[in-house]
């Protein structure tokens, strides 16, 4: 396994649309060990294959955070959300491409989802509170979605300065 550079916002690869997984083969289950790898050593919920430069369908996540809590690591190729609830959730979000800024962001409480997984099986599952939140998020990012696209003009070219500037001082070492 191999720990992957996250990108950082703003980064054009982030706002494309991921292409779809023909078929799952040796090389896209090593992808998956590596992002659930750079996930959990980030530390993070939740990582899209763009944000690692991968631009499949592909995503990773485990929602299972308490200390005591055995992990779930869930693997999620060419997901598509088939059913969402009327009723909404808003939840303060983050993201491993703009580190260390938070909004609050509403979306359905509720959704169920088809994948394929790591066999090649089609999965359909529904899924809801801090699961459902970062399914979608994560799923946003396969369509070149990022989170602080749901926030007012204002907010999002705050904290899209703020990643500018963390660049920055990143490259200057």
């Amino acid at each position: 396994m191999t720990l992957r550079k996250i990108l950082i916002h703003p980064d054009p690869r982030l706002k494309k649309v991921a292409q779809p997984v023909a078929s799952v083969n040796d090389d896209m289950r090593r992808l998956a060990d590596d992002m659930l790898e750079t996930m959990y050593d980030a530390p993070g919920i939740g990582l899209a294959a763009p944000q690692i430069a991968v631009m499949d369908r592909m995503l990773v996540m485990d929602c299972a955070k308490e200390d005591d809590a055995t992990p779930e690591p869930m693997v999620l190729i060419n997901p598509e959300v088939v059913w969402t609830s009327e009723e909404r959730n808003v939840y303060e979000e983050g993201c491993l491409s703009i580190p260390e800024q938070y909004a609050e962001v509403e979306r359905p409480a509720e959704v169920e989802v088809s994948w394929m997984d790591l066999d090649g099986k089609t999965r359909r599952e529904r899924f809801d509170g801090l699961w459902a939140t970062c399914v979608q998020h994560e799923i946003d990012h396969l369509d070149g979605k990022l989170f602080i696209d749901y926030l007012r003009p204002l907010k999002r070219q705050m904290i899209t300065r703020k990643m500018q500037k963390l660049k920055r001082e990143m490259a200057r070492g």
